[in-house]
């Protein structure tokens, strides 16, 4: 069947006039692309362990699982492989062209497309519509046509708006107007192309309206199956924990450490000093879900380089790393925004569009911050400084002076050293708006929303949505071994501190 092509549309779906559900608009903006994952947790699986595949087979079943319950994907649409598809759909309607032109015209490429056609139209009916089903198999009869085209009296153009009047009865609102533009279309080629174009889109509609709804249910039920397919897995592999105590214990370990400074803090600040040491109580054992925020905000925010991934998080290992990467490069442009608007007097980022334009040169120019920090940061202090020098002329302002412009450029440039204050500032409190979106929700921590990261909204609350989901999935999947693993932990711990000799 030939590939359904895409359209892009800003209207939004809603219930079609026949009662039709409102099937969910398709996007291609979506950061994690569903192949791809697959492919990471199947070779994760298989660094694991040297038994048989079929354990990858069981990976790949959770991964979809838990892909469906947590966010919908679509596949990468400039990547090879697309592209060759691309092609050979191309070289079909070619195909096709040639056959039509023929003396006599050769219909057997046609018969086939509108079996195609037949098969989406009847799988988006509902199934109360069955007057309009029999109708589709009585005008679509393949036999009937097959022997039309014995005969040559095929009419092909009265077939397609037969089928366009169907597609306009059926399709959402948003589908309406491509719907009417192919009616506009004479050639007998490109209007079956977009047919099914505009088919494929109907047929996407529709599965995304059907995920939308069962994603409730696949998310109360998907914890339990995942869960039971990873026993399966430690099973067959009982000690296959080991990254995932010692992703914990770090966890574990920075909190207990964390909450002692407190507690001598506390004690010098509040003038408490004696002549003979006292014994302090130790602080609480921290709480599982302690434990894991800090476990989870140190995958985001730390480059582990070869270190291995808990095994809990393999099947979301590329997702974290997409998100440690977002994370950079928006501590990047933050920091690049508060520095370009102290220069700027606040006039210029005054206006909506000045800011995205500054957006749109940074991340363009730090696509490979990574590899090279110094000469991205050198194009875009270059970059910046002259158009916040050429703003404020446009403006009737005071353009830079050679001496701010200079002193601009260089804290421009500071970005790309790891030790810049105003960097590090950033990463702080980005760090703590992840650390609250955990603890108090996306909602809340929406409504208190850093002033500093007003031009970075958008994609900031982008990323917290996708962790904080991330995150809550996998701790209802797996919070039974992390509740055992850190009970081990805190054991362990107390049995350490009661060897310690005491001075």
């Amino acid at each position: 069947m030939p590939k359904s092509e895409k359209i892009i549309s800003k209207k939004d779906s809603s219930p079609s006039e026949n009662g039709s559900p409102k099937p969910e608009t398709s996007s291609k903006n979506q950061e994690d692309k569903t192949s791809s994952e697959v492919h990471s947790a199947e070779n994760q699986l298989a660094a694991i362990s040297n038994e048989d595949t079929g354990k990858v087979n069981e990976v790949s079943k959770l991964n979809v699982a838990s892909e469906i319950a947590i966010e919908k994907n679509d596949l990468p649409e400039d990547s090879p492989e697309s592209q060759f598809v691309e092609t050979m759909y191309n070289a079909f309607w070619d195909h096709l062209r040639d056959q039509l032109s023929q003396t006599p015209p050769d219909f057997s490429c046609v018969l086939e497309l509108i079996k195609n056609i037949k098969q989406i139209l009847m799988a988006l009916l509902l199934p109360r519509q069955n007057l309009l089903r029999n109708e589709i198999e009585e005008v679509l009869d393949l036999d009937l046509l097959k022997q039309e085209t014995e005969h040559g009296a095929l009419d092909i153009l009265h077939l397609s708006h037969y089928i366009l009047n169907l597609m306009a009865l059926m399709c959402a609102p948003i589908r309406d107007e491509a719907v009417k533009e192919l009616e506009n279309i004479k050639d007998p080629v490109q209007l079956l192309r977009g047919i099914f174009q505009v088919l494929g889109l109907m047929k996407m509609d529709m599965v995304n309206y059907t995920i939308k709804n069962i994603r409730p249910y696949l998310q109360e039920h998907s914890i339990q199956y995942e869960r039971a397919k990873f026993q399966e897995l430690l099973d067959k592999q009982p000690d296959r924990l080991d990254c995932t105590t010692k992703w914990m214990t770090r966890a574990a370990t920075e909190i207990i450490t964390s909450l002692s400074s407190l507690s001598v803090t506390s004690c010098i600040s509040s003038g408490v000093i004696s002549s003979f040491p006292t014994p302090k109580p130790d602080p609480d054992p921290p709480s599982l879900t302690t434990v894991l925020y800090q476990g989870y905000l140190n995958l985001v925010l730390r480059d582990h380089g070869n270190e291995e991934f808990p095994e809990t998080l393999l099947m979301d290992k590329a997702r974290l790393q997409t998100m440690r990467s977002k994370f950079r490069h928006l501590t990047i442009l933050a920091s690049v925004l508060l520095v370009a608007r102290s220069f700027s007097c606040g006039v210029l980022f005054s206006s909506p569009e000045f800011v995205d334009k500054l957006k749109c040169i940074t991340k363009a120019l730090t696509e490979d911050f990574s590899s090279k920090p110094e000469e991205s940061m050198l194009s875009v202090s270059e970059q910046v400084s002259q158009e916040i020098h050429q703003g404020l002329k446009d403006t009737g302002l005071t353009a830079l002076s050679s001496e701010n412009r200079a002193s601009l450029v260089g804290q421009l440039r500071n970005i790309a050293k790891k030790e810049n204050c105003i960097r590090i500032i950033i990463e702080q409190r980005m760090h703590l708006f992840l650390k609250c979106c955990l603890i108090r929700g996306m909602q809340e921590s929406l409504l208190d929303f850093p002033g500093c990261f007003l031009f970075i909204e958008p994609e900031l609350a982008e990323l917290g949505w996708k962790f904080v989901n991330l995150m809550h999935h996998n701790q209802h999947v797996f919070s039974p071994y992390y509740a055992e693993i850190l009970k081990n932990i805190i054991s362990t711990q107390n049995d350490e501190d009661e060897e310690k000799p005491i001075k």
